[in-house]
């Protein structure tokens, strides 16, 4: 985690749990010493985004692009020329959160001329315990799916192996055997895998060959409290 620096896009199939993530990522980096902004552009998902964790990300000095409040319900690509500026101007660590599936790639097709004059890093989260990526050819299908609708190319994996509560040890150490080989399988680098930040001090971390990023909740239905972000 510690070489991602300038454009990071963080792309991932519906359910892949992406958008916490991102937040975390960002929550860790930021803790790291390094400036950190984060845009939504996932259009996709109208209950779990970047946007709902807005107020403790801001508390932390992380700067939550996102639109004015009177848009904050609508399902169009109106962060499209503000997101161009900040890919223009990049912080240390500028996270795009770019939506689910290739349907939420498209928006990343119209910054595709910003983009390309920028080095990016593109990471694929993917979660072997959801539909359509339990398998290396669905993995694969995705990522191909994605390429295709944002003409980009992603160049990294982040393993977020997890079922929510229901998560244990074993769930951990069994989703990175499966994205440390679909790493071999796609020739992508394994960036880092994301552990609950409740086990984390249970799990034999020596067993992984990449980082670790915890992962403090802030999406959760209405009924369940987030984590505190300290820090």
């Amino acid at each position: 985690m510690e070489n991602l620096k300038g454009i990071v896009v963080v792309v991932g199939n519906y359910g892949s749990g992406k958008t916490e993530v991102s937040i975390n990522l960002a929550v860790n980096r930021k803790r790291a010493g390094i400036d950190v902004r984060i845009a939504d552009l996932d259009l996709v998902n109208p209950y779990f985004r970047t946007r709902e964790a807005r107020k403790p990300l801001a508390e932390l000095g992380i700067e939550v692009v996102v639109p004015a409040e009177k848009y904050l319900k609508a399902d169009l690509p109106i962060l499209s020329p503000v997101v161009a500026g900040l890919i223009r101007r990049p912080s240390q660590l500028t996270l795009i959160d770019a939506g689910g599936n290739d349907v939420g790639a498209t928006v990343l097709a119209a910054l595709g001329d910003s983009l390309r004059k920028k080095s990016v890093h593109m990471l694929q989260v993917v979660n072997p315990y959801r539909p359509f990526t339990e398998t290396f050819e669905g993995c694969l299908k995705m990522r191909d799916e994605i390429e295709k609708t944002s003409k980009m190319t992603i160049n990294g994996i982040i393993g977020n192996a997890n079922m929510i509560d229901e998560t244990a040890i074993e769930d951990i150490y069994n989703g990175y055997d499966f994205v440390k080989a679909l790493s071999g399988e796609s020739r992508l680098p394994l960036k880092f895998i994301t552990a609950p930040a409740t086990l984390l001090a249970e799990i034999d971390t020596g067993r992984f060959s990449c980082p670790v990023l915890p992962i403090e909740r802030q999406l959760v239905p209405p009924w369940i409290k987030a984590a505190g972000l300290k820090k």
